[in-house]
């Protein structure tokens, strides 16, 4: 599988910006995917998940009805969508293939339990 984020850029604050992460591979469609950031400086943290059928959601609290995640497996891609975005949401994004198709919240927000990475994609959001 592999990953490509795009979408990112300079946005100002309380504006919005919709992150895409395009798969390839036969397992994509099938396959559960999160959204971490990292800031510099700190960890990588851990910001949403859906799971392969659209049922299973969860986000960090620090996002928590600003953030979603979607999918349009016809196409292969899975979106976030950030809106009110805050100067604390600065941070390269990644989105990144979990290796279970879904998965309870605990294992769903540990990076340890995803297999594979896009490159990131650089967010920042100006006061």
């Amino acid at each position: 599988v592999q990953l490509q984020a795009s979408g990112g850029g300079l946005v100002q604050a309380g504006g919005s910006l919709t992150l895409s992460c395009a798969g390839s591979g036969r397992t994509f469609s099938s396959s559960a995917v999160g959204w971490f950031r990292q800031a510099p400086g700190k960890e990588r943290e851990f910001v949403g998940y859906r799971g392969w059928g659209g049922v299973a959601t969860y986000y960090a609290d620090s996002v928590k009805g600003r953030f979603a995640v979607s999918r349009d497996n016809a196409k292969n891609t899975v979106y976030l969508q950030m809106n009110n975005l805050t100067v604390e949401d600065t941070a390269v994004y990644y989105c990144a293939v979990h290796r279970y198709s879904d998965s309870v919240a605990s294992l769903a927000s540990s990076p340890v339990e995803y297999d594979y990475w896009g490159q990131g994609t650089q967010v920042t959001v100006s006061s």
